[in-house]
């Protein structure tokens, strides 16, 4: 007759009875309270947590999908798209006029300056909270996300890369569109120096374009509460249309309750209340007041919801 065969312990089993293998549990953790990531390294030498999930990997797995190919596609047609219809379209500078849209055939950089503007408030935001918003949720609605975890990848370790790997296509998609308007309108307009909208003033194309690379900086910063808000909510829903809806709901919302007079002060403390403030940069003496609030606000913000969501994350029954 065969002998029992050993436990984990190295002992046999008692005669007649069974020995009971735990599984991990919806929370990730085996009957021993372990991670899945902690039971690997007990069982699996030359087990590393810290390999799993590369961002290598990450990023070419985001890259060849087809949201992001069609978003990109978009953020790089849209200047062209712009291009055509100042060039075809009836001639709308009014006499004297020296708003931003009236100013934007005056030169590559006004023309820059204005695609950024018209897309900053709506396409930019869209694309933010698709790359954040997208990139857990998907894995839960594709039934993924669990033999993610299995494989197993540490929570922290699995949301930290996602993460990394969602801003840093935010971020290029926030580059894209001024480099790509910067070039259009150069070829549609020629490489003039800007005209500042509002005093009309000429200040040189040199002296204008380090700070063109500011303003594309605080466009980065000011998307990360639209970033965060849409990564809570990926970590929290199965829906990726969900999450992405409600980060773009939420600057909705805050655009309604900027232009709330009634409100006064309050409205400083709005996610998208100083969106705007790039503008300043821009002028003959630059200001930079708005834009620093700006970036307090929004660090603020994007930094707690972050933490949110991580611990809602660690406390989550994944069953997906």
């Amino acid at each position: 007759m065969d002998r029992p065969a050993p436990d984990v312990t190295g002992e046999a089993p008692a005669a007649g009875r069974a020995v009971r293998h735990e599984g991990p549990d919806a929370r990730g953790s085996d009957a021993d309270g372990r991670t899945p990531g902690q039971a690997a390294a007990a069982y699996a030498p030359g087990y590393a947590p810290g390999r799993t999930l590369p961002l290598r990997v990450e990023f070419v797995r985001q890259l060849r999908r087809r949201r992001t190919m069609a978003m990109f596609g978009v953020l790089l047609a849209l200047p062209w798209v712009l291009v055509v219809a100042f060039q075809f379209g009836p001639a709308g500078r009014g006499q004297g006029s020296l708003r931003l849209s009236d100013l934007a055939t005056a030169g590559g950089l006004n023309f820059a300056a204005f695609a950024l503007s018209v897309s900053a408030s709506f396409l930019l935001v869209v694309a933010v909270a698709l790359f954040c918003g997208d990139t857990v949720a998907s894995e839960a609605s594709w039934s993924s996300l669990r033999y993610l975890l299995a494989a197993p990848v540490p929570r922290d370790r699995l949301l930290r890369q996602k993460l990394v790997v969602a801003l840093a296509y935010s971020a290029a998609a926030v580059t894209v569109l001024p480099l790509m308007a910067l070039l259009a309108g150069t070829l549609a307009f020629g490489w003039n120096d800007i005209t500042v909208p509002g005093t009309g003033e000429v200040i040189p194309a040199a002296d204008v374009l380090p700070k063109f690379a500011v303003v594309i900086g605080y466009a980065m910063v000011s998307q990360l509460v639209v970033a965060s808000v849409a990564f809570l909510l990926s970590v929290t829903t199965d829906s990726p249309l969900g999450a992405v809806g409600g980060a773009v709901g939420l600057v909705i919302v805050s655009s309604i309750l900027q232009a709330v007079e009634a409100l006064g002060s309050l409205r400083e403390f709005l996610p998208t209340f100083w969106n705007a403030a790039w503008l300043d940069a821009l002028a003959p003496e630059p200001e930079y007041g708005g834009m620093v609030k700006g970036v307090a606000i929004s660090v603020t913000y994007s930094t707690i919801i972050v933490a949110f969501a991580f611990r809602r994350f660690r406390r989550r029954d994944v069953v997906s």
